[in-house]
């Protein structure tokens, strides 16, 4: 334990080395200014003598006080054990120093030729204990302090975990809503187009979902990205309604970096898309644009008079997954002849 500075620094809470190198000598020089100021009233023969003692009553001390600490920490590990593990350590160190200080003083009756006298050296001894107690509490207060950061950080990877499993489970439950919809697209080309037109339609989807297969478990993408993958998505419903959707883009270069949840975008295109009617006399116009730091995607509300089956997923989708990864939040309004979303844009 002495030598090991992993084991130092797990159970102390830091590496104690230069604590310990420094801090003995001082306290020894402290203590015998304190109670003989040696080099003043003896000669430097014996005031060295003096000051050696002390140095060698410091070590054994030091030494012995750290052993229990350590064991002790070892043993009571949690937060609520920490008082009784205070307590003991007290009660060991007073019993050490006193301890230490009668044995120390028996071995040195012959060359000091006075016996030892507890009730005279008790104002010495009460002195030691305070200085003991400052020492064991400087070892106490940033073992604590460690311990404390430890657990707020092993406490927010746990928070993050859940998180991460959560941003997973919404993600993995918008590709199969993309998924259930995109058929619902193919099964009308298939009544409505020809076999090319609904072949070319599954290579198209093809490349869709080689783009979230690439995307992997990002929880944030950039808009560049989310760009690519939108028009991709378009291309295909293009297929289908030819000139009758109409997307316009104002995109700044500058917002292209800015980052956002997967699949965000997409989604809320799929609904325009999905919930309202789409034909020669009943254009679809979507405005895509970036204002203020949000990418807001507007249309005109046509409703259709019979609804597709729906999973319910999309908004609900999005606005969760941006509670877990911002402090920004989705802003939705429906103006009843037009409805926006908003979706904010994000630093890395």
């Amino acid at each position: 334990m002495l030598f090991n500075k992993e084991k130092r620094i797990k159970y102390l809470g830091f590496d104690d080395f230069w604590f310990v190198l420094i801090g003995i000598p001082v306290l020894s020089f402290f203590l015998d200014y304190i109670f003989n100021n040696s080099f003043a009233n003896f000669p430097f023969n014996e005031a060295l003598t003096n000051l050696s003692i002390t140095l060698l009553f410091t070590i054994v001390n030091w030494f012995i006080m750290r052993q229990p600490i350590i064991y002790l920490r070892i043993k009571y590990t949690a937060f609520r054990d920490d008082i009784k593990r205070i307590i003991i350590v007290f009660l060991i160190m007073v019993t050490t120093v006193c301890l230490v200080d009668f044995i120390g003083a028996s071995l040195l009756i012959n060359y000091t030729n006075q016996p030892y006298q507890l009730f005279s050296r008790l104002r010495e001894l009460l002195f030691l204990i305070l200085i003991s107690t400052m020492v064991i509490a400087i070892y106490e207060v940033i073992y604590f302090y460690t311990r404390l950061k430890k657990s707020i950080r092993e406490e927010e990877q746990s928070k993050q975990a859940l998180i991460q499993v959560e941003l997973d489970g919404l993600r993995n439950q918008a590709q199969p809503h993309f998924f259930f919809n995109t058929l619902n697209t193919l099964r009308d080309i298939i009544d409505q187009n020809s076999k090319e037109d609904a072949k070319k339609f599954v290579d198209k989807l093809s490349d869709v979902y080689r783009f979230l297969l690439e995307s992997g478990n990002a929880n944030l993408i950039s808009l560049r990205n989310e760009l690519k993958f939108a028009k991709a998505y378009i291309y295909i419903q293009s297929e289908r309604f030819g000139d009758n959707l109409k997307l316009n883009w104002n995109i700044p270069e500058a917002s292209l970096n800015d980052m956002i949840a997967p699949m965000s975008l997409q989604l809320l295109l799929e609904n325009a898309i999905k919930h309202n009617v789409i034909s020669k006399a009943k254009p679809l116009v979507i405005n895509v644009e970036v204002k203020d730091d949000y990418l807001v995607v507007d249309n005109i509300i046509q409703s259709k008079s019979t609804q597709l089956p729906s999973t319910k997923v999309g908004l609900k989708n999005i606005e969760k997954r941006y509670k877990l990864i911002s402090s920004k939040s989705v802003e939705i309004i429906n103006e009843g002849n037009r409805f926006i979303v908003s979706l904010p844009l994000l630093k890395k």
